[in-house]
């Protein structure tokens, strides 16, 4: 078969390499279906909470991810601890099935935004992400507001730091 045959044949796709050539497919292969739905692929809890927590994040309105004061508080003297790193996953818990995932967020919202518009762009931006990066399917993304920002009110983690 010629080159320009493989990349004809309906049915059979042909990725090209940087020289111009193609890769064929191996014709010796056993097995049904393609080699890319052979096996199973499981996604972590914790994966699904990072994608989550830093879509949320990224939303205008959001101010911090988190419950109470005080466990944004310790989050903050976690990250200043040297070596560790940004909880990404704070305020986040997911239940990850086979197929299915929900989503449990708890959100600070700034002072003077319309919090059902931000609720409701979290959870579309949310949702986006997580389907889109693991192919899960989101059911449902419940957002608690548990604090607000007012203006001028310093954050907790500027109040506690590391001496």
């Amino acid at each position: 078969m010629s080159e320009n045959a493989a990349h004809n044949r309906p049915g059979v796709s042909v990725r090209e390499r940087p020289d111009g050539e193609g890769e064929r497919p191996s014709a010796g292969r056993r097995g049904g279906g393609s080699p890319g739905s052979r096996g199973r692929t499981t996604i972590a809890d914790g994966v699904v909470e990072k994608i989550a927590g830093l879509a949320a994040r990224d939303v205008i309105g959001v101010h911090a991810m988190g419950g109470t004061g005080m466990a944004r508080t310790f989050g903050a003297v976690r990250e200043r601890v040297p070596g560790s790193s940004r909880s990404v996953s704070q305020g986040v818990r997911v239940e990850v099935g086979e197929t299915q995932t929900a989503i449990d967020l708890d959100i600070v919202i700034d002072y003077g935004v319309a919090i059902a518009d931000v609720a409701g762009a979290v959870r579309e931006y949310v949702i986006s992400a997580v389907e889109r990066m693991t192919g899960l399917e989101v059911v449902e993304v419940n957002i608690a507001v548990s604090d607000v920002k007012l203006p001028g009110e310093e954050d907790d983690d500027s109040q506690s730091q590391l001496r």
